[in-house]
């Protein structure tokens, strides 16, 4: 199994977990577990995929994906009751995911030889879309646009180090660590440090 396999393999699976968890607290039944599980967990390499015109898409090559994906809601839509928060276990599932995420897009984009500015952006596409459209379709407000939090901004950071190392490094595997460990590390300061960034503040208008 190659790195980026690995990559997808780990992000596919804990973002899974995360839609279960989403619809554990929607209280869908076992088919809605395993959509919105099957959805965080390969949205954003989809649209990632599309984008690049990578053809077949990763989970049509390879269904096993899907099956991770169907095997991870079996296991929460049974689990799920015995955890004392589910909010909290979300959000830092998620953060996990993110961080995976983020380098196997990047990882995927380098993979191609696209430009800097296409593997930043395939970096954060892939780590912050799946979970966004998980929390829309259970009409959860995002969690890439909770106010003030480091999300979008954690995957730009990851992103954006794993492309710096590449071209000063040269080494692609020591680079996706790097990118990963980064929007981890922003992320997980965001949700126990309270790390964000400036809000805007609307004032009244002048007469």
């Amino acid at each position: 199994m190659t790195l980026l396999s690995l990559l997808d393999y780990a992000s596919v699976l804990i973002f899974a977990i995360t839609g279960a968890l989403v619809a554990s607290r929607a209280q869908l039944d076992l088919v809605g577990f395993a959509f919105i599980a099957c959805l965080t967990a390969v949205g954003g390499g989809t649209i990632r995929d599309l984008l690049l015109d990578r053809n077949p898409i990763f989970w049509i090559a390879d269904p096993t994906y899907l099956a991770v994906g169907v095997g991870a809601a079996l296991v929460v839509f049974f689990t799920a009751h015995r955890l004392e928060s589910r909010l909290r276990t979300l959000i830092w599932l998620d953060s996990f995911a993110l961080a995976v995420a983020v380098a196997a897009g990047a990882g995927v984009a380098l993979s191609l030889d696209q430009s800097g500015v296409v593997v930043i952006l395939m970096g954060m596409i892939t780590g912050c879309m799946g979970g966004l459209m998980r929390d829309v379709v259970v009409g959860e407000v995002p969690l890439v646009l909770k106010q003030g939090e480091l999300y979008v901004t954690a995957a730009f950071a990851g992103a954006g180090a794993t492309m710096l190392c590449v071209t000063y490094l040269g080494d692609t595997i020591v680079a996706l660590l790097i990118g990963a460990v980064v929007t981890w590390v922003l992320r997980a300061g965001s949700l126990h440090f309270g790390w964000h960034l400036p809000v805007y503040k609307s004032t009244p208008p002048k007469k």
